[in-house]
């Protein structure tokens, strides 16, 4: 038997090959950008656009599930054994024959294909990040401190640990992992939505290391605010992430439009609803772990807990934003936040209302990956203080104290 066939690794080959290529010009566009500027700078240029690109991706993988294009090629990498649909152009159409109305078109396999280049492409960007942080910490740590000119201190330990890019690394090839696994498992909803969840982490892991690199070339610290503020960021993202699971938990089990009426649903302010089927992880698409239909009463269950806690979660980002507002230093971030729930009701409302378009959908979850960006910016620019009152009033005056001189570590 020839097994040749077993052992073909010339897909990955090619989409590590594109993902190369992809990479390539953010990576000499920022490097001759900030080819003057230090490490701190360079490494912050590229985190940023690293971030950008991976925000990207992250609406681009939320357009591939929604217009059911996650099997449009479905093996991995490649697809039907070929790097590109253009060579798998006679699988397809016979594909398409035996399901015209299956996940298999010419379209949705260019649409899977696209994402898993751009993908790859992220993944080197991440990868040239984490090289290049080891490369500066090696020589910072082999030279001495500059202390002559105002500003070359902070730059110099501007890459106090290279342990975040290399856990990032790490985290992207998980994220790979699940990607393949979403293909290969066909759509496993609990699969699916820690894909997800996955995309959303490595959104926070770039945010903590741009936020972090920006603080060093600026010379200045956190911005001390209230215990009690602090805590309520630290619940509102705890809130939020859960939010954002049971979001990929209705879009992975189809259940948009099992409630199409707001504020009730099905002519209910209660409707009947199954809980035990609906939030039963591991089963497959459609079906209860036993391989039984899957009752519409547990589509509707799984969409009305995400609709009652999106009200916690709007209530909760608004207060934040509210008191974030008092603070000059993270002003910015509470303009975000209240810009962003609004967003999120307006496209929350559209899906339900008018019947799942894409476009709200997409942008529902970039709403949800947006705010998460948001609460983990304001995460890293504030730091508890604990001389600091409860009042919003010191917590205002808490806001101006963030000269590195002047402030505690």
């Amino acid at each position: 038997m020839d097994t040749s066939s077993l052992y073909d690794l010339t897909p990955i080959v090619w989409l590590m090959a594109a993902g190369v290529l992809i990479a390539l010009g953010p990576l000499v566009w920022v490097w001759r950008r900030n080819a003057g500027a230090g490490p701190a700078r360079r490494l912050h240029a590229l985190t940023v656009l690293t971030l950008f690109l991976t925000f990207d991706l992250t609406l681009f993988g939320a357009f591939t599930r929604l217009t059911d294009s996650g099997l449009g090629c479905p093996d991995w990498p490649g697809c039907y054994g070929n790097a590109s649909p253009a060579g798998a152009r006679h699988e397809i159409a016979m594909a398409q024959a035996a399901q015209p109305t299956g996940p298999v078109t010419h379209g949705k396999a260019w649409v899977e294909m696209v994402h898993r280049y751009l993908a790859t492409g992220v993944g080197v960007l991440i990868l040239t990040l984490a090289g290049a942080t080891w490369i500066v910490r090696r020589r910072q740590r082999r030279a001495p401190p500059p202390s002559s000119k105002e500003g070359e201190g902070a730059d110099h330990h501007a890459t106090l640990s290279a342990w975040w890019p290399a856990f990032t690394l790490v985290w992207v090839c998980l994220q790979g992992a699940f990607g393949a696994l979403t293909v290969t498992w066909r759509l496993f909803p609990a699969i699916v939505t820690l894909h997800l969840l996955g995309a959303v982490v490595l959104l926070a892991l770039l945010c903590i290391q741009a936020v972090h690199y920006r603080q060093a070339a600026a010379q200045r610290l956190p911005t001390p605010v209230s215990p009690a503020l602090r805590n309520g960021l630290v619940l509102t993202t705890a809130l939020l992430v859960l939010q954002i699971a049971m979001g990929g938990w209705v879009s992975t089990n189809y259940a948009v439009l099992a409630c199409t009426q707001f504020p009730t649903c099905q002519n209910s302010w209660w409707p009947a609803m199954n809980f035990a089927q609906g939030f039963e992880i591991w089963r497959h698409l459609g079906v209860t772990g036993e391989g039984q239909p899957l009752d519409f009463s547990a589509l509707t269950a799984i969409h009305y807990a995400h609709r009652l806690m999106a009200y916690a979660v709007f209530v909760a980002l608004g207060v934040l934003a509210w008191r974030l507002r008092r603070i000059g230093a993270l002003r910015p971030q509470a303009h975000w936040l209240a810009g962003l729930a609004l967003l999120q009701l307006a496209t929350g409302l559209g899906n339900v209302l008018l019947g799942w378009p894409l476009a709200a959908a997409v942008l529902h979850t970039g709403g949800a990956a947006a705010l998460a960006v948001v609460l983990t910016w304001a995460l890293c620019e504030s730091r508890r203080n604990a001389a600091a009152q409860t009042s919003p009033a010191n917590d205002n005056a808490a806001g101006h104290n963030n000269n590195p001189r002047k402030a505690t570590a």
